[in-house]
């Protein structure tokens, strides 16, 4: 199932069909902001112009219909940390953000947001019981289990896991994905089995391997009790597509940040 790609206010962000709550993730087009935040950059604390930023959340929220002024952000740190949030967890400001890689809420009306550039994106969404999640999944978060710690936050406020649909959205691809031998044995550490086509040797590079970081995820909620066709995972690798997102790895941190948000 493929992921969508919507165009409304000026604002072009992708969507994923199995998803049946306001979300999207953003890309780098409809904004204001300039240079190497051009144009839509949700990042507030990497040096582009606070207005432009405010700005741009105002744009992508607008275009996909929910209320700027009732957004929680992440503060991510590469951990396992997810947070319950409700209506007073809501702030643009970054110094107010808490510092987790994952937020649920059952709370409608409030959207939930996590950042990324190259790292994965994942969405959950339980419409039937009212529960949603956005976490960030970097390699080392992944590898530590945020998605078993965020399913288990949704299933304590009343989802079940095989009612809950994901969406895993644009990342850094198996493509280019480089990575030491440390990652792909902590991967297979967490999901207990061979990486089978999830991981290959790198063509020239003795001792570095690409790994499908999406697909370890998606495996991963599976084996969580998610159904494999609830799960919708993006095709575009943030690294072969700069025009449309910001990678990391692609401008050696010279860049802004695209979002993933949701609301019941």
């Amino acid at each position: 199932m493929s992921f969508i790609e919507n165009r409304a206010n000026g604002v072009t962000f992708m969507s994923a069909p199995v998803i049946r709550a306001r979300h999207g993730f953003s890309t780098r087009w409809g904004g204001v902001s300039t240079g190497i935040f051009s144009s839509l950059n949700l990042a507030m604390s990497r040096g582009d112009d606070p207005c432009a930023v405010e700005e741009n959340y105002q744009r992508l929220t607008q275009a996909v219909g929910v209320d700027a002024e009732k957004i929680a952000l992440t503060k991510q740190v590469h951990g396992t940390q997810v947070r319950v949030v409700t209506a007073p967890d809501a702030a643009l400001s970054d110094a107010l953000r808490p510092e987790c890689d994952g937020l649920v809420t059952a709370e409608r009306g409030l959207a939930l947001f996590c950042f990324t550039a190259d790292c994965v994106p994942v969405l959950l969404c339980d419409a039937d019981n009212g529960v949603i999640a956005a976490v960030h999944c970097g390699w080392r978060s992944s590898v530590a289990d945020i998605l078993g710690v965020a399913v288990g936050k949704m299933t304590a406020l009343g989802a079940d896991a095989e009612s809950i649909c994901a969406a895993i959205g644009p990342a850094i691809g198996a493509c280019c994905f480089e990575v030491g031998p440390e990652v792909p044995a902590a991967a297979e550490r967490l999901l207990r089995e061979d990486l089978g086509k999830l991981c290959s040797d790198e063509p020239g590079c003795v001792g570095k391997y690409l790994l499908d970081l999406r697909g370890v995820n998606r495996r991963r909620l599976e084996q969580l009790g998610l159904r494999s066709e609830n799960i919708c995972v993006s095709g575009e690798c943030t690294m072969c597509r700069t025009e449309k997102y910001w990678s990391h790895r692609a401008t050696h941190g010279q860049r802004g940040c695209q979002g993933a948000l949701i609301c019941l």
